[in-house]
């Protein structure tokens, strides 16, 4: 019934993956105490490795870049160590990992790491915070050139955390509205130095991100999320066009392990993309290795595959209804729905 869903697919002469399913990265919020990893986490991801990739749920690179209760880190040696349960246990399974690296921007609250968030500008968010009843967040402070330069090397670091930790690579999240993706979007970036006010400012900032990265860990273990159709803590501004086509002939020179796109519907379809979905545009302007992401079905999924719109595709929340989503799909078993109760537990 599937042509393409379970045939391998070379990423580079580093990493093969034994089929084209990704697990989407889940923000699940229950890492422990100093969000360090725990043994559930583990068994979670273990039950799950028989997917080409697992991409973990997002990971905070330092204190100040979370933005929601309960997130793992990947900046101490204890992260370092819970997260080695996480990918020894995967790798015992057979699995590949990479680690989303993460850095919320203004995406936050001071109620989590004690200081005012930050953004490209002092831009807010007209939104409550999910899972904080009651708050809503609040006008960041614009980053200065030198903290650009700090968040670089730590974005590096923590890319070098997670490969002592034993994930296979990182996925640097510049995706949904977070800080990268704060940089990209007119509707975040005012700015008027040499990170804001053209295209060719508004990369530089995830461009050496991605470029310090790759000289921590290498090119071949090195994925990059986004969302250039802005719709999560976001909004649409035609100009965002140029910067990402722009973004994407650079990403061309780089060779990454892939490029991975940021939506929770890719049926979503963008006046500031000329009409075009998220995947659709990124497929277009991007010739290296591509993961579709968007509540596809298995069936859209492998036709997907078919017809040259992505080479792997992630799938969310059916993977957290069912461990055994690949076995299922592979005997035509019915899946699990999937329902907001089993956000409760690690299953």
């Amino acid at each position: 019934m599937y042509s393409q869903l379970f045939t391998p697919i070379k990423l580079n002469n580093t990493l093969t993956l034994k089929n084209r399913i990704a697990m989407a990265p889940l923000t699940r919020c229950m890492a422990g105490p100093g969000l360090v990893p725990t043994k559930e986490m583990a068994a979670y991801y273990a039950r799950r490795a028989d997917v080409g990739l697992i991409i973990s749920e997002a990971t905070i690179i330092r204190a100040d870049a979370q933005g929601y209760p309960d997130v793992p880190g990947i900046w101490s040696p204890a992260h370092i160590e819970g997260w080695q349960q996480v990918t020894d246990a995967v790798h015992d399974n057979g699995g590949t990992m990479f680690c989303q690296l993460w850095h919320v921007g203004r995406v936050s609250h001071q109620v989590f790491h004690g200081t005012r968030p930050v953004s490209a500008s002092a831009i807010g968010l007209n939104e409550r915070i999910p899972r904080m009843p009651g708050l809503s967040y609040p006008v960041p402070r614009a980053l200065a050139s030198g903290e650009i330069e700090q968040l670089i090397e730590d974005y590096a670091t923590a890319a070098s955390n997670a490969r002592a930790a034993g994930f296979d690579g990182v996925e640097i999240h510049g995706a949904n509205g977070y800080l990268l993706d704060q940089f990209l979007h007119h509707a975040s970036n005012h700015r008027d130095d040499e990170f804001g006010g053209s295209a060719d400012n508004m990369v530089r900032f995830p461009l050496a991100v991605v470029d310090a990265v790759i000289a921590a860990v290498g090119a071949e273990r090195v994925g990059l999320r986004l969302s250039p159709g802005a719709y999560a803590h976001m909004t649409e501004d035609k100009r965002d066009k140029a910067v990402f086509e722009l973004l994407l002939k650079e990403l061309d020179k780089r060779d990454l392990a892939y490029l991975h796109v940021g939506i929770f519907d890719d049926s979503m379809t963008f006046e500031s993309l000329d009409g075009m979905r998220s995947s659709e545009f990124l497929r277009a302007n991007y010739q290296g290795t591509f993961i579709g992401c968007g509540s596809y079905t298995a069936e859209q999924a492998d036709q997907g595959i078919s017809d040259g719109l992505y080479d792997l595709a992630a799938i969310g929340r059916p993977l957290i209804a069912n461990p055994d989503y690949v076995s299922r799909i592979q005997s035509g078993e019915g899946l699990v729905d999937y329902d907001v109760e089993m956000l409760k537990t690690l299953v």
